[in-house]
């Protein structure tokens, strides 16, 4: 038998040799580690910063999983590097872990029957190394390239991931690859991009998806766990997905997924959504997670810097308590439809609401009281008009703007505002309206519902003297 602990020994780097055992129906049974020189032993009895592997006692062909989680990646390459002869080699970062890994596969013979051997050299970084990212394939660089290239030079990101998702889904030869966007503070998923093939019904792009399956890619985390992504290439990788996420695996399967790549994109440690892709080519694997580790590394960058610009430009649009369009946006929309270049032939309603007793409130139970009322304020305008018309005008001043509205379309609003208002807790609004039959017109129906929301204003207070009195 072959001295692989004299193999390992000879190595600086920490080496082991693994043993993979394949089964008649040519899948593999267990990945043991047959030997390991002391760097590679150390790692195990005395790992590094925080990380604890589930035995720190190292013991000479044991299976892989005594020590740490299963993962599909590193099983796959022991595989194609001691069964299949290839020379393998990976440079990733797992997300969890605050280090690069270059790891290097080597097949070592002879077999023994059904068992096969290999090689494995891990080398630890604590920063990557560019370099020894760039050392890729012609095509995949180019394809990286053409990718950088494409962002780089675009005035329209969305339309431009589009097209780098159709170059992704092809180079996978998969059947379907989307790229998913998650919000921690909404919960939320939303669809970036997407393409199918030919074979394949397309989706709405850019849709929001529920509740449910965000719960659903909130597990994904766990189920990458210490690797940095995902391959279910074949029935039996499935069989790992359906014993740690069952909800999942029964929703790709339902749908027709017979395996799957899934890759979280990340900048700066912070998770920013998922790239996936179905149904691809299993033969492909290497290639595929080659393309993809160096591809979302260049995505969640671009990503993170277009939902920067995206978050910029809702603190400059939106009130952050209310979340209705601040007085800016008010203002930019009214030069715009009294301009020049304003909309011909179409009426404008203005709406103007005032908080009636917003003070009182403050006064009597404080300002965070008063916040609420506002916040109410702000859902109850949402019950009755569209949010994109709803400005929060002033303190506690709310304004609407609609174009090709009548007077008795408005008048009814109005009525059923002051319905609204009724299902919150102090919120009453002093109102007024107006109505101009061109839209160019737009700061006199601003002048005149002013006017008019003071007077009703002054009608609410002579009603109520016990609160006029109390101000």
């Amino acid at each position: 038998m072959t001295d692989f602990q004299n193999l390992v020994d000879g190595i600086e780097a920490a080496s082991s040799v693994m043993s993979v055992e394949v089964k008649e129906d040519g899948s593999f049974a267990a990945l043991r580690i047959v030997a390991g020189n002391k760097a590679y032993v150390d790692s195990i009895e005395r790992p590094a910063g925080d990380y604890q592997m589930f035995h720190n006692k190292f013991i000479p062909n044991s299976i892989y999983t005594d020590y740490v989680p299963r993962d599909l990646n590193f099983e796959d390459f022991c595989y194609r590097s001691a069964v299949r002869k290839k020379c393998m080699h990976s440079y990733v970062k797992p997300p969890q872990m605050p280090v690069w890994f270059n790891m290097t596969f080597l097949p070592v013979g002879p077999s023994d029957g059904n068992i096969y051997y290999c090689l494995y050299t891990m080398e630890v970084n604590f920063k990557a190394n560019t370099e020894r990212m760039s050392k890729v394939s012609a095509e995949l660089a180019s394809a990286v390239l053409e990718t950088c290239i494409k962002l780089r030079g675009t005035s329209d990101f969305s339309a431009t991931m589009r097209d780098i998702i159709v170059d992704i889904r092809k180079l996978c030869r998969a059947q379907y690859c989307t790229i998913l966007l998650m919000d921690s503070y909404e919960k939320k998923c939303t669809v970036l991009c997407e393409d199918f093939s030919e074979i394949a019904e397309p989706l709405p792009a850019d849709r929001e998806l529920g509740d449910d399956f965000y719960r659903i890619a909130e597990s994904w985390e766990d189920l990458i766990g210490s690797s940095n992504c995902i391959i279910a290439k074949n029935e039996q990788d499935m069989e790992f997905v359906k014993e740690k996420d069952r909800l999942w695996y029964d929703s790709l399967t339902e749908t027709g997924v017979r395996n799957i790549v899934l890759f979280p994109l990340n900048f700066n440690d912070q998770l920013l959504g998922y790239i996936w892709a179905c149904n691809f080519d299993g033969e492909q694997t290497p290639k595929i997670k080659e393309t993809l580790e160096l591809t979302t590394f260049i995505l969640g960058s671009e990503i993170a810097n277009h939902m920067l610009v995206d978050r910029l430009k809702i603190l400059s649009s939106k009130d952050m308590l209310t979340g209705v369009l601040n007085r800016n946006e008010m203002n930019n929309y009214v030069d715009k439809l009294s301009g020049e270049n304003g909309e011909q032939g179409k009426s404008v309603g203005v709406v103007f609401a005032d908080l009636n007793g917003l003070k009182t409130i403050n006064d009597e139970f404080g300002h965070g009281a008063g916040d609420n009322l506002l916040k109410n304020a702000a859902k109850a305008l949402e019950e009755v008009f569209p949010a994109d018309a709803i400005y929060r005008a002033g303190g506690d001043e709310f304004s609407v703007i609609l174009l090709g509205v009548t007077e008795e379309e408005l008048d009814e609003k109005v009525k059923e505002l002051k319905k609204a208002c009724k299902k919150y807790d102090h919120v009453v609004f002093a109102v007024g309206a107006c109505v101009e039959s061109g839209c160019r017109n737009v700061r006199n129906a601003l002048k005149n519902a002013d006017q008019r929301m003071y007077i009703d204003k002054r009608n609410y207070y002579e009603a109520h003297p016990e609160i006029k009195k109390r101000l």
